[in-house]
């Protein structure tokens, strides 16, 4: 079962516009049992004022979400950034727009991403790698992005931060993926999903852990069977009252009662 939990920062992003609004928001979900944090860029804070308040907080930064045309341009730069974090998970949310467009572009930036990882992974740092929905559109006979991903990306370098929710409204199964990518996944995203009548977008809808449909006892029995590190819950939006810290507050209470 899970042993500690952090968070996504993008789903407290509407709080952390000022450094006391982070402060504050670190310290609420501090308090509802959240551990870890994996960033979501930095905003309104330099990297050494994001860490500190972290710290300040009792948070460890396991992870970023960063630009990847940037940090390919300058390696030494978002090194230097990530021993600020204290984190050598060295992240992006999703490939370049112009990466999406068939299997060669995929096939490209899985090139571009390998050379990368080569250079960060000679002072101790890892890529990884998170996951939409449109990886899993098929671009090459019956291969979709997510297997060129799989055969192509050197895995002594770079690792999936796996998306349970994208990953489910992609159509695949998400147990088949977390075991499929055994050793693969230093970061897991949990995220609850369901379908709402009248839907506004076409995709499932976010929400707290427990009120969707994912299966988690199930999901969670598979990361542990293949030593998932982190387990970080994010929630996009159709937060409970508008409000995510009480969305928040609803996820940790499911996973300490049924996960832990």
């Amino acid at each position: 079962m899970i042993k500690k939990f952090g968070f996504q920062a993008y789903t407290i992003r509407d709080l952390m516009q000022t450094p006391e609004g982070i402060n504050d928001a670190f310290g609420k979900m501090k308090a509802l049992g959240y551990d870890e944090v994996q960033t979501a860029g930095m905003r309104c804070v330099t990297p050494e004022e994001y860490a500190k308040i972290a710290h300040d907080n009792g948070i460890k930064i396991i992870g970023t979400h960063e630009n990847f045309d940037n940090m390919r341009a300058d390696p030494e730069a978002a090194m230097a950034m990530h021993r600020v974090l204290g984190t050598t998970n060295i992240g992006v949310g999703g490939m370049p727009m112009d990466a999406r467009e068939n299997a060669d572009t995929c096939r490209r930036f899985c090139e571009q991403a390998n050379k990368f990882a080569e250079i960060i992974a000679k002072e101790g740092f890892k890529f990884t790698y998170h996951n939409h929905y449109f990886e899993f559109v098929r671009v090459d006979g019956n291969k979709t992005m997510m297997d060129i991903m799989f055969e192509e990306f050197d895995p002594k370098n770079i690792s999936f931060c796996l998306d349970c929710a994208w990953v489910q409204n992609a159509g695949a199964d998400v147990r088949y993926w977390i075991e499929k990518l055994e050793g693969r996944v230093d970061i897991l995203h949990i995220k609850d999903v369901y379908w709402k009548k009248d839907n506004p977008k076409d995709y499932l809808m976010p929400a707290s852990i427990g009120d969707g449909n994912m299966y988690w006892k199930g999901i969670v029995d598979s990361a542990e069977k293949v030593n998932v590190k982190y387990y970080i819950v994010e929630q996009d939006n159709n937060f409970i009252d508008g409000d995510p810290i009480k969305a928040a507050a609803r996820s940790a209470k499911y996973i300490k009662e049924n996960l832990m």
